[in-house]
């Protein structure tokens, strides 16, 4: 693509409402992994006992490996959400932003 292209699609609104709206989801989804993340690891460091204990009576398995197991299956559902809307409606929006400023060159 040639530069006038870039500055019609830099100028297009839609091209700054695509850039909104993906920032503050992918900043939001940061800031719900670093709640999470560092949230456990604090949890750690100030309450390890809790961690250590058994999820059920006479169980080997403890409450810190079943919180690791939520958070890895949380952190993957974060992700496929972040690539199912990038790839539905953020490749959408991109789509029509290129066909306008392509439109414009004709």
């Amino acid at each position: 693509m040639s530069s006038v292209i870039y500055d019609r699609i830099r100028r297009n609104p839609k091209f700054d409402q695509l850039v909104q709206k993906r920032g503050s989801f992918a900043w939001t989804l940061s800031a719900i992994v670093l709640v999470i993340f560092y949230g456990f690891f604090l949890l750690v460091a100030f309450n390890p006992k809790m961690l250590g204990q058994p999820i059920a009576e006479g169980s080997m398995w403890a409450i810190g490996y079943t919180a690791e197991m939520v958070m890895f299956i949380f952190f993957w559902l974060l992700t496929f959400l972040y690539v199912r809307r990038a790839n539905g409606e953020f490749d959408d929006l991109t789509a029509e932003i290129i066909k306008e400023a392509q439109k414009e060159t004709k």
